[in-house]
């Protein structure tokens, strides 16, 4: 069939011409929408400015086809050939390429908005600034691509491959590379922010100066990449492998990258203001300052000298724990629940709920603390719900006392690690004990579960700092010993076991609570 016989059937209202060969064929600006081409040889046919809208040209060879600036919005061109084609600045807005071959295919600014790349392979292609929105390219094969200044914010990427990929100042937002392949990918000043890249192999990649504040990069495998000037900022790196990986001047602030693995990387001055220093794998890190200020202004530096880096990364969560001398009750669990849920509403240093040991004898709860100097406040506020709350509350304060009496007698007490620490500290109790008493006067729930005899039971709590030393701040002088159907004590009983404990508890002595505070690893807040 020749060009003018298929624009004259076209032109009648002939709409089917799947399987014709038109190889080398010029076709230059024809306005063919709508038009049946499956199946068709088209290589190396002139399609330039051509209108292909809702053409089906799925299965088609289009080998080296010349499509500059063509219309082929919503087509259809799954399992099409278009290997070595011009495409630039062509409209593939919402077309279908599920199974497309567009191997170093030219798509310099063109337009794949929504469109549905399934399993597409675009390896080695050139989208310069191509605008990939909303883009299915899930399993697409993107290796060796050229995407750099392209726009791919909110496209799905789960799996695909963009290994040695040039990703360089292209958008990246909101996209989700769930275990996508992106070894030594150059991602250099690219915009990440908000993406999924949790499982991704990052390994080798250039990350410097990306944008990756938000990102979820849990799981993700980053050994040996670069991340020079990277902003993560509230970035997810939970469990993520950062072995021999370049932060030097990286903005970590906020970041939360519990387990992971910076062995062998290199900190120097990263930014790490409210970033937790825990759970991490420390060994043969490279860190000889690091940025503690609020902005990353480099206003609160903090150096290190040989192995201080270590101390300072150290793998201890401070924790406050809760030892009930009770088993655990379904209604005590549900109401305890309720109550903590409330407190967490008016107290933020309760960011999470505490971690439950149930036995048949006695419970744990495990509270998690961001900081060493919020002890105290915390367990001050997360006892609370039980008898032993009063108790416990005038210990905390009387220890807090012992620690101001020491600074004042001792001005360079060397437990001062730094000169806020302890302002800080009676800062964050004075508050506590503010809140406490908002808590009490309007969470109901708190006084539900002070009813309950699980509550009512005695308590042993214990405070665990990052250096993993312990200070038990309250020990009932009844707690361990067992009572016979404690259940049918009632309450004016554990009213006097109370009182007891009040009046007969005793205080860990100056030297054990100064030794506590000591081992504290103080961030400026």
């Amino acid at each position: 069939m020749t060009i003018e016989e298929l624009l004259e059937q076209y032109a009648a209202g002939v709409l089917n011409f799947s399987g014709v060969d038109l190889a080398e064929a010029n076709l230059n600006g024809a306005k063919l929408s709508g038009v049946n081409l499956s199946d068709a040889n088209l290589s190396i046919v002139n399609l330039s400015g051509a209108n292909l809208s809702e053409a089906n040209l799925s299965n088609a060879k289009l080998n080296v086809a010349r499509l500059s600036g063509a219309n082929l919005s919503s087509a259809i061109l799954n399992n099409a050939s278009l290997n070595v084609a011009n495409l630039i600045r062509a409209d593939l807005g919402r077309a279908q390429l599920r199974g497309a071959w567009l191997i170093r295919a030219e798509l310099i600014r063109a337009d794949l908005s929504r469109a549905d790349l399934l399993e597409a392979d675009l390896s080695s292609a050139d989208l310069r600034e191509a605008t990939l929105r909303q883009a299915n390219l899930r399993h697409a094969n993107l290796s060796q691509a050229v995407l750099k200044g392209a726009s791919l914010t909110g496209a799905n990427l789960e799996m695909a491959n963009l290994n040695a990929t040039d990703l360089s100042r292209s958008d990246i937002s909101g996209t989700n590379l769930r275990d996508a392949e992106l070894r030594q990918a150059n991602l250099s000043h690219a915009n990440l922010s908000g993406a999924d890249l949790s499982g991704a192999n990052l390994r080798w990649a250039d990350l410097s100066g990306a944008n990756l504040r938000w990102t979820d990069l849990s799981g993700a495998k980053l050994s040996g990449a670069t991340l020079i000037g990277a902003d993560l900022s509230n970035a997810n790196l939970t469990n993520t492998s950062l072995v021999h990986a370049n932060l030097t001047q990286a903005k970590l602030i906020k970041a939360e990258w519990i387990g992971a693995d910076l062995t062998g990387a290199t900190l120097t001055g990263a930014k790490l203001y409210a970033t937790s220093r825990f759970g991490l794998k420390t060994e043969g890190m490279i860190c000889e300052w690091v940025d503690l200020s609020p902005r990353g202004d480099r206003s609160i530096i903090q150096n290190f000298h040989s192995e201080d880096s270590r101390d300072f990364f150290n793998e201890t969560p401070p924790t406050i724990r809760i030892i009930v001398d009770a088993a655990l009750e379904y209604e005590a669990n549900f109401a305890l629940a309720g109550a903590y849920y409330q407190i967490a509403q008016e107290y933020r240093g309760l960011k999470q709920p505490p971690s439950v040991e149930s036995g048949r004898r006695r419970t744990v709860f495990t509270f998690h603390v961001d900081s060493d100097e919020a002890l105290f406040a915390t367990a001050y506020i997360v006892i609370l719900p039980f008898l032993d709350a009063a108790s416990t509350q005038k210990n905390i304060l009387s220890m807090v006392e012992m620690i101001n009496s020491e600074v004042v007698a001792n001005q360079d007490l060397k437990s001062l690690k730094s000169p806020h620490l302890v302002k800080q500290l009676n800062l964050l109790v004075e508050q506590a004990m503010s809140q406490a008493t908002t808590i009490k006067q309007m969470k109901k729930n708190i006084e539900v579960a002070a009813k309950l005899n699980f509550c009512k039971a005695s308590t042993q709590i214990i405070l665990t700092n990052s250096s993993a030393h312990t200070l038990i701040v309250h020990d009932h002088p009844n707690f361990g010993k067992r009572f016979i159907n404690r259940s049918a004590l009632n309450a004016s009983a554990y009213d006097d076991i109370s009182n007891e404990s009040i009046k007969y508890d005793i205080l860990p002595p100056l030297n054990m609570v100064i030794d506590f505070v000591q081992g504290f690893h103080y961030i400026s807040h």
